[in-house]
């Protein structure tokens, strides 16, 4: 049975399923592995960082400190289109944990946040 909650246990749960799609994505799995690492402990450790993101931002309770657009900014280049790929990765680990009312929720969540990566790290590379 999908959730009709969000609770710190399937954000947990969003991570591992995400991730692991990540992780085999052919285009986006390269860039993370270079970012974060290959092993499964820097993996983990990644996971509970970003779990903690999603918490703060729809729990209001995580304990994340970070700065998630600088690290983009500090990335190698990769194609806007990457962004897209993202979001039907993170769209469909949605859809196995969560009803549709709490996926949209998220889901709009993190096209905002997409969209606000994209406008920054593209901007001014098309205006050159």
């Amino acid at each position: 049975m999908k959730s009709n909650t969000i609770t710190q246990e399937n954000i947990k749960m969003l991570m591992e399923i995400f991730y692991e799609k990540i992780r085999r994505d052919e285009k986006l799995g390269p860039i993370f592995n270079n970012a974060i690492g290959t092993s499964n402990q820097q993996w983990e450790e990644h996971k509970i960082k970003i779990g903690n993101f999603w918490s703060d931002i729809l729990l209001g309770q995580g304990s994340y400190n970070g700065q998630p657009l600088k690290k983009h900014l500090d990335l190698p280049h990769f194609p806007e289109e990457f962004f897209e790929i993202w979001l039907k990765l993170f769209e469909e680990s949605l859809i196995k944990i969560y009803n549709e009312e709490i996926k949209s929720i998220i889901l709009q969540r993190a096209q905002m946040i997409a969209s606000h990566f994209k406008n920054i790290l593209y901007r001014n590379k098309k205006s050159r």
